[in-house]
């Protein structure tokens, strides 16, 4: 009996260390595509969204709302490629700490105060805030464009450039 249970448990190990590139790949892709989407949604209502940052007491609205919607755009697309994910994810969650603080913040307050029927969960800046920084302490995981650029580096960078000549070889 113990002797199955083992190998259970080790089957069981070895099937999750094989599916651990799924984590950060899912979370990549599912954020990557909702920051792309905002950030070209923003894009696309660039006045509204002026608006809505001068209404929140954004200063230079303009200026700001430009570089958000870059950074969603962006980033997102970073994102979905797995490049400088952890970059990226640091931009996009001060974003989402400056969305927590002006447009979500009644919702946020409320939902931590657990008087309202908002759970944090239902936060939507806070839910992305936690898998940023879930990515930005762990990466992006070695189905990235990161993980090829560093495998690359790591080899000197010398195989995709010129080949050397023999006295390069030399020196």
């Amino acid at each position: 009996m113990m002797s199955t249970l083992r190998k259970l448990a080790r089957l069981g190990l070895g099937l999750a260390a094989t599916l651990a590139f799924l984590a950060p790949l899912a979370t990549r892709l599912v954020l990557g595509h909702e920051f792309y989407q905002t950030g070209s949604g923003k894009w696309q209502n660039f006045d509204n969204v002026v608006t809505f940052f001068t209404g929140l007491g954004i200063p230079f609205p303009a200026a700001n709302a430009a570089f958000v919607s870059t950074l969603e755009l962006v980033g997102g697309i970073c994102l979905i490629l797995g490049l400088l994910t952890r970059l990226v994810a640091l931009g996009l969650s001060s974003t989402m700490v400056v969305a927590l603080m002006t447009a979500d913040r009644g919702d946020f307050v409320s939902a931590l105060s657990g008087s309202a029927e908002t759970s944090l969960t239902d936060v939507v800046p806070f839910v992305f805030l936690l898998f940023l920084l879930w990515l930005i302490l762990f990466g992006p995981g070695p189905v990235s464009l990161d993980r090829f650029v560093a495998k690359w580096l790591a080899r000197g960078g010398a195989q995709l450039s010129a080949p050397r000549s023999q006295a390069d070889r030399a020196a």
